[in-house]
């Protein structure tokens, strides 16, 4: 369980995020939000690359202070949009590093490591492939990998499909489809991945949030008139555009 109460973030007297509370069970929870929302932002505050400004987050029970970071941390998978890589790394050799940085028991790392890269179809010839010979999409599923291996509570995914082809991003819902005992919250601007994958959706707008709850209900929210080629589409252009009647008055 991912608790978020009354979280404030920025940087210095810009306030990104304001006074945020919600609360995320195991499952997978889509945050969509135009640019500049603050999505990436408080994928970073949960992922403790950023302390909160006031406020509290608890996953599952323990809460996030400087007393308990670094047990916080081995329960926390995170992939940001762009990652870095030690190009002279293996694939395997990148998914080990990241098991051992998360605490993995070390007889257990190396079937730990296996079973990502299995979920993220890796074939076994390319796990002693150079991470700089890789491909886009390779790269990007070897990532995924970093961010699941040894099962964290908590998955935090930052535009993850961006740069894939259509097929890769098919692919990629079924690697997270297989995640659903952890929270996995994932940032991004695509509803048809959404609608394929998602459980719940937070929409964020300039540092709020407009709307949580089932991908469904933010489909009913929309009308005809609002702008999009499907409901969901539709439900989410409406509250940004509520949200920016509300700011212009």
């Amino acid at each position: 369980m991912l608790t978020v109460l009354n979280v404030q973030q920025g940087y210095g007297a810009r306030v990104v995020i304001g006074d945020l509370s919600f609360s995320l069970a195991p499952g997978v929870h889509a945050l969509l939000g135009p640019n500049g929302a603050g999505k990436t932002t408080l994928l970073r505050t949960l992922a403790t690359v950023d302390p909160p400004m006031r406020g509290q987050i608890l996953i599952d029970g323990v809460e996030l202070t400087g007393r308990t970071l670094d047990e916080v941390r081995r329960r926390i998978g995170y992939l940001p949009q762009k990652f870095g890589i030690d190009p002279a790394m293996t694939v395997a050799e990148f998914v080990y590093y990241a098991a051992w940085a998360r605490g993995v028991p070390r007889p257990l790392r190396r079937a730990a490591v296996g079973e990502a890269l299995e979920k993220v179809d890796l074939l076994v010839d390319l796990r002693a492939t150079k991470m700089k010979r890789l491909s886009g999409g390779m790269r990007q599923r070897s990532g995924i990998a970093w961010a699941i291996v040894g099962n964290p509570a908590l998955i935090l995914l930052d535009e993850p499909t961006v740069g894939l082809d259509p097929l890769q991003r098919i692919q990629f819902r079924g690697i997270i489809a297989q995640q659903r005992d952890s929270v996995v919250v994932l940032s991004t601007h695509l509803t048809d991945d959404v609608e394929a994958v998602a459980d719940s959706v937070i929409v964020l707008d300039d540092g709020a949030m407009r709307f949580q709850g089932p991908p469904a209900e933010l489909a009913a929210v929309g009308t005809a008139a609002s702008p999009g080629d499907t409901p969901l589409e539709r439900g989410f252009t409406s509250l940004i555009v509520a949200g920016a009647r509300r700011a212009e008055t």
